[in-house]
């Protein structure tokens, strides 16, 4: 067995490890943390099924975002659509057969990519030409966009500069699942490919793409506004009147 192909095996299982035991805790963590106040956002919807469908138009269509600035949300929504489409495509090295959502996407996946890059590339010119949003952007905050970006244009150069090869990739992602672990492609470009995602679901529990699974803890958007219907009390509050 090749040294780059344990190495590799290696890796992705301690990333898939990091990223499910450190996304899973951060989700415990928010459900756990009581919200001692009732603050949602008005105007808000005064049912839970309005709360459904306020959290569905946040999650589609940034609707907050949209409100909030225009360009922001045009280069914010190309780079998550485009991300959604990639990853669908990428299900095929994991499927056999491959299902019908993921054949489907296949021609849009294909060119998602391009809308990866256009959306990362606004999205971090504006921390350099808006001046608040220069001030508060951190050495983090540019380490995160450039690393999506390496993600986004060493995979373009893959399918347009050097190709690899794809049935031997496929074998070695079906191996890791099944611990049958087949050769890797010694590709340069794949390799750094290969790399650059498994730094991303290592430090992704840890930074600040957290905001995925948090937007549905954050009580200024799952909460129903009926503080006059009914006297909210939380978790910790009920517990010392308890008491």
């Amino acid at each position: 067995m090749p040294t780059l192909t344990i190495v590799y095996a290696l890796l992705f299982y301690a990333a898939t490890a990091m990223l499910v035991i450190g996304v899973g805790y951060k989700i415990y963590d928010y459900a756990r943390t009581p919200a001692p106040l009732k603050i949602p956002t008005t105007p808000a919807p005064t049912t839970q099924a309005g709360v459904v469908w306020r959290m569905a138009r946040e999650v589609v269509l940034f609707e907050s975002l949209f409100k909030a600035t225009k360009w922001t949300w045009i280069f914010g929504w190309v780079f998550h659509a485009a991300l959604l489409l990639v990853l669908i495509r990428h299900l095929r090295y994991f499927q056999e057969p491959i299902w019908t959502i993921v054949a489907l996407a296949q021609p849009f996946g294909m060119y998602a990519a391009f809308g990866m890059v256009i959306g990362l590339s606004g999205l971090w010119a504006r921390r350099f030409l808006v001046d608040r949003v220069r001030y508060i952007s951190t050495l983090s905050d540019h380490l995160m966009l450039a690393l999506l970006l390496a993600i986004a244009l060493s995979g373009l150069s893959m399918k347009y500069v050097a190709h690899t090869d794809i049935i031997s990739l496929k074998a070695f992602m079906f191996g890791l699942m099944t611990f049958n672990w087949q050769p890797l492609p010694q590709d340069p470009l794949l390799l750094l490919h290969l790399f650059l995602v498994a730094t991303l679901m290592t430090i992704f529990p840890i930074s600040k793409l957290l905001h995925a699974p948090g937007l549905f803890f954050s009580p200024s958007r799952n909460q129903v506004d009926n503080p006059r219907e009914h006297r909210y009390v939380s978790a910790w509050s009920a517990k010392l009147e308890q008491k």
